[in-house]
Parts: C-alpha cells; sequence; structure tokens
C-alpha cells in the first residue's frame, strides 16, 4: 500500500516537489531499483481477459523474466546504472496488513475462478490482476537472471524501500525507484515513480514519463520537519499500523502543523469525540520509519560492480529452462554488451563536476528572520 494519496498531498501543497521528466534526463545516474514491486508490476501488466501470458514449455509465467530482462538493458542503453533491491523478512508490525492482502487475494481467486466459468471475461480480468503473488521461487529466478547479467543485486535485511532510501541518502545512488510512496518516509532524498512503465511501447503508454519526488523540497515547502512528515504519513495510512477513521491526508497535514507531533494530535481528537482505535501502534511504525532495519551503505557500496553478462549461462537460463526465442536472447546480450563497452552506463554526468548550490532558505524560516533582523539592526 505504501502511503496513502501521500503522492497526491505533495503534487498539491508541496508543488516544486513534484515533476515528470523525460527518462533520458536520468542519464548517467545510478537508481536503486525495489525488484519485489518491479516484478509484481510485470506479472500484472500481462494479465488479460483470456489469460494470456508468456510462459515456458512447462506453464509457468515468464512475463517478469522478459520484463526485467529486456528493459533492464533498455536502462543499461539510456545511460542508467540499476541497483535491485530486495525484500528480506517482512517486519512484525506488517503482519496485519499481510493477512489482510491474503484474505483478499483469497476473495478475488474464488471471484475470479466464478467470473471464468460464467463467460464475464470483463469481470475476470479485474479480479486476476488482483491475484498476482511474487512467491520466493520467482524472486530467485530474478535474482539469478540479474547475476547472468552482470548486474548488481542487493538483499534487505527487512524492507526494499528502507534499504533504497539508505543507499540514496548515502549517495550511492541518485534516486530510489518504486511505486511505493514509503520510499520517501525511509528518508529517500529522491524517489522516481513509473520508471518502467515510461520504457514500455505501444501508443497507450507513449507519453507515460517517470514522476519524480524531492523528499528536501517537500519539506521545505510544507514547512516540516522530517520527524512531522513522518507523523503526517503514519497518519494518512501506511503498512504498520491501523489508520484513524475520518482522518485523510490533508486533515492529517493540518493537525500535524497545528499540534506539532501525533501525541498532541491524538489529545486534541480525543477531546473532539473522534475514536481512536486500540490497535493504532503510531509508536512503532514511528520507530520503523525512523530506524529501519539495514545494511550499512558503505559495506554494500564496494560490492556493487556492473560486469558483462554471461551470455552461455543466459541462453541456457532464458531459451533452455524459459522457452525464449534464442534468436532474440542473443541480439539483446549484444545490445547490452555494446552499451557496456560504449561506456554509456557508466559515463558520468556533467553536473556530477559542479557542486550543487545549498537550497535557498525559506524567508519565513526563524534563520532567515534572524539574519533580517541583524541587517535591519546594522542599518
Amino acid at each position: 500500500m505504501g502511503i496513502r494519496q501521500l503522492a497526491k498531498l505533495i503534487a498539491d501543497h508541496a508543488p516544486r516537489a513534484y515533476r515528470e521528466q523525460d527518462i533520458k534526463a536520468l542519464f548517467g545516474r545510478t537508481v536503486a531499483i525495489d525488484a519485489s514491486m518491479s516484478i509484481y508490476q510485470f506479472l500484472v501488466a500481462v494479465r488479460t481477459a483470456d489469460a494470456a501470458n508468456l510462459t515456458n514449455e512447462s506453464g509457468e509465467i515468464t512475463s517478469h523474466l522478459s520484463g526485467i530482462f529486456y528493459r533492464t538493458i533498455r536502462l543499461l542503453e539510456l545511460g542508467m546504472k540499476p541497483i535491485y533491491v530486495f525484500d528480506g523478512k517482512a517486519p512484525e508490525l506488517k503482519a496485519n496488513e499481510l493477512a489482510k492482502r491474503r484474505s483478499r487475494r483469497e476473495e478475488d481467486e474464488q471471484a475470479a475462478a466464478k467470473a471464468r466459468e460464467e463467460g464475464d471475461l470483463e469481470s475476470y480480468a479485474k479480479y486476476a490482476r488482483r491475484v498476482n503473488k511474487v512467491s520466493a521461487e520467482t524472486i530467485e529466478k530474478v535474482k539469478r537472471l540479474l547475476h547472468l547479467m552482470g548486474i548488481p543485486v542487493v538483499e534487505a535485511p527487512s524492507e526494499a524501500e528502507a534499504q533504497c532510501a539508505a543507499l540514496t541518502q548515502a549517495g550511492i545512488a541518485y534516486a530510489t525507484a518504486s511505486e511505493d510512496m514509503d520510499a520517501l518516509t525511509f528518508g529517500a532524498p529522491i524517489l522516481i515513480r513509473n520508471l518502467f512503465a515510461s520504457l514500455a511501447s505501444g501508443a497507450e503508454r507513449k507519453d507515460r514519463k517517470p514522476s519524480q519526488f524531492s523528499l528536501p523540497v517537500a519539506l521545505s515547502e510544507l514547512g516540516i520537519s522530517m520527524d512531522q512528515f513522518i507523523d503526517i504519513c503514519i497518519l494518512c495510512g501506511c503498512d504498520y499500523t491501523c489508520t484513524i477513521p475520518k482522518i485523510g491526508p490533508y486533515r492529517a497535514l493540518t493537525l500535524v502543523k497545528q499540534h506539532g507531533r501525533i501525541e498532541e494530535v491524538l489529545e486534541f481528537l480525543e477531546r473532539s469525540n473522534y475514536t481512536i482505535p486500540e490497535d493504532f501502534d503510531y509508536q512503532g511504525a514511528r520507530e520503523l520509519f525512523k530506524h529501519p532495519q539495514t545494511i550499512d551503505a558503505a559495506k554494500i557500496e564496494p560490492m556493487l560492480e556492473w560486469r558483462s553478462p554471461d551470455e552461455e549461462g543466459l541462453v541456457q537460463f532464458l531459451v533452455q529452462e524459459n522457452s525464449f526465442n534464442e534468436a532474440l536472447v542473443h541480439k539483446a546480450v549484444e545490445r547490452m554488451t555494446k552499451a557496456l563497452r560504449s561506456g554509456v552506463a557508466n559515463q558520468s554526468r556533467l553536473d556530477t563536476f559542479f557542486k550543487a548550490k545549498p537550497m535557498p532558505k525559506r524567508p519565513d524560516s526563524p534563520r532567515a528572520l534572524k539574519k533580517s533582523s541583524k541587517r535591519a539592526r546594522k542599518a
């Protein structure tokens, strides 16, 4: 789920923190990618009314392998250096959310089966899209594919978004690529959404561009601290605790700006006869967002290496084991090798040779007002 309606909140109340840009603007950038989210997208994207999917001779779906393979090559051709980060053990606080998802999936599976029996293909397609699950076997196959491609893989101890955020905070990656907005709540300075969707072919995807969110600009525009941002996200609704009825994103923003933090917000709501759920564990969620379980980015950096693809291994895995077209695989490997040899994925951006200017202070910030007062006294 991520953070409910956070993207709209930022777009509406901190418009400078959000922008759509051409994917070519990411030339020379290293991007930490939420792998499980990307795999899920590819599994969902190929579902159609007649359940036609890319499969191997055993009938196993291979759309996720095809998607990761070809679009990763395209990222390299565009001069990007992807790092795929995989989820580890889910936090205990996420158990309730995962249980709800399992229950919804079972209901959708039953509804899909019924719709198919009745010949209601439109309803079948709707429910079939919801039942996809990224299994452990699927994840292991994608990891094997990436290793054969020579692409770095990072296995997070817990949430992939948190590990991506740590890599981005450390400057190892320019941005985190995920559809879940909670990468910002974990502290990712820059979040990119729709990265893979922007690479899809076809008229329906022609105008799709990556969306970029800047956390520092969002905090500045909203006039809040990082701690307050986390509290707002918890009140909006996250994966680690329940929500408070009748509290949406705009109300959450207003309440935190008025009262400072969740503790004071809850006191105000109780006085206003709001019902606070007993299992609203904001403290646990706050601690998880502020101190997530991650691997020190400094330990990861020496292990990051973009190597030449293992063509023989890829042919064995994709063609022999997963029924890919051999001629197309050889052609794809040639494209990837060319991108790596030409140095496209290793070229530095011109702007990396210049230091970024510090963000201008808000005119109404305490520091700015203090400086203004000093200048007035000197005058």
